[in-house]
């Protein structure tokens, strides 16, 4: 056991250069290793074998020369003519049927060079453009062959805007696109598939993109036991100080700080961590604070960060009004994926 203190999230205030934001545009930790053949489809489910099975063919089709006719950036050639076939692909599916492990197979089988293929979420693109700007972000992804972009928003019509005119320059350049998306605000009923919205919302791109359709249940409790319910501080507290490159917060404490630090950093913010301990989880009172959560249990379901907490359980972490708004389907991938890293975290807690 050791005797050194947990770590603090509260503690740290990363900052993180725009040449990092270009480098770690890869899949996450969690995603590393995942391929198609890993992919098990749902028997029931025949159209996520079909994805495989089209995906592995469009990766398959983005090897040889760039689309631009070259592997490097051509300023001052002429546009290439439009390609006969869609250049890009759009992953439509419900919430843990595993569209991000397709998304990343896809990335992962391009034959292409890592520096030629960029892979990040929506918001991460967003913070690209706002490090760099948005001319420089355009030279730096244009000579890639692959940009896929996991939970594109919808619900921001402002970045919405802004990343259709990025997409529409890099597919001027010969870039391949591939992307999932989030359900816009005021949508009702289960919100899982949302197609007809992404293909609006993105207008002049529209014809660039085939949509998949990817039927099925949340593979997070496909067949695995019940969350475990809180511990006890007690429990929190012996397992953070027993866990070498644990963090111990005070869940309260934690949303304040998150205020602090913007979005794009909370990547930095989990860096080392091997668990995350928290104290006195309370429902949420906020939207803001919420969204700021969702943001954090995303990078840290990335990492395969384990989650144990003491407080209230993490389906009761957003009140009704949040969880039948616009924002839905975010808090509900929250808590599924808050539900997985606890769920991983019994291992911490002494028997």
């Amino acid at each position: 056991m050791t005797e050194a203190a947990p770590l603090s999230l509260c503690a740290r205030e990363p900052h993180v250069p725009a040449d990092r934001l270009v480098a770690e545009m890869v899949p996450p930790p969690r995603f590393d290793s995942v391929r198609f053949d890993t992919y098990v489809p749902d028997p029931n489910q025949p159209s996520q074998r079909e994805a495989v099975t089209v995906l592995s063919s469009f990766a398959a089709g983005l090897g040889g020369a760039h689309a631009s006719g070259s592997g490097k950036r051509r300023w001052f050639a002429r546009k290439p003519e439009a390609p006969a076939a869609p250049r890009g692909v759009y992953l439509d599916g419900g919430y843990g049927v595993g569209k991000t492990h397709l998304l990343a197979s896809l990335w992962h089988a391009t034959p292409a060079e890592a520096s030629l293929k960029a892979f990040g979420t929506f918001v991460e693109l967003t913070n690209l453009v706002g490090a760099l700007g948005f001319q420089q972000t355009v030279r730096t992804l244009s000579g890639h062959r692959l940009l896929c972009i996991d939970e594109f928003e919808l619900d921001d019509p402002g970045d919405t805007v802004l990343v259709s005119t990025l997409l529409g320059k890099l597919v001027d350049a010969g870039v391949a696109l591939a992307a999932t998306s989030n359900t816009l605000p005021g949508k009702l009923g289960e919100g899982r598939f949302a197609a007809a919205d992404f293909l609006r919302e993105i207008q002049g791109l529209s014809a660039h993109f085939r949509p998949l359709r990817i039927d099925g249940e949340d593979y997070r409790h496909r067949g695995l036991p019940k969350a475990p319910p809180p511990y006890s501080e007690e429990q929190v507290n012996k397992a953070a100080y027993a866990t070498e490159g644990a963090s111990l917060d005070d869940f309260p404490q934690l949303l304040e700080h998150l205020a602090k630090v913007h979005p794009s950093r909370y990547g930095a913010l989990t860096d080392g961590l091997r668990a995350v301990c928290l104290t006195d989880v309370q429902p949420i009172a906020d939207q803001s604070t919420a969204l700021r959560l969702v943001v954090l249990a995303d990078r840290l379901y990335d990492r395969e960060v384990p989650v144990l907490a003491s407080g209230m359980p993490f389906d009761r972490l957003f009140s009704e009004e949040m969880l039948n708004g616009g924002y839905r389907k975010k808090y509900f991938r929250a808590i599924s994926r808050l539900t997985a890293l606890a769920r991983d975290a019994k291992g911490l807690v002494a028997q």
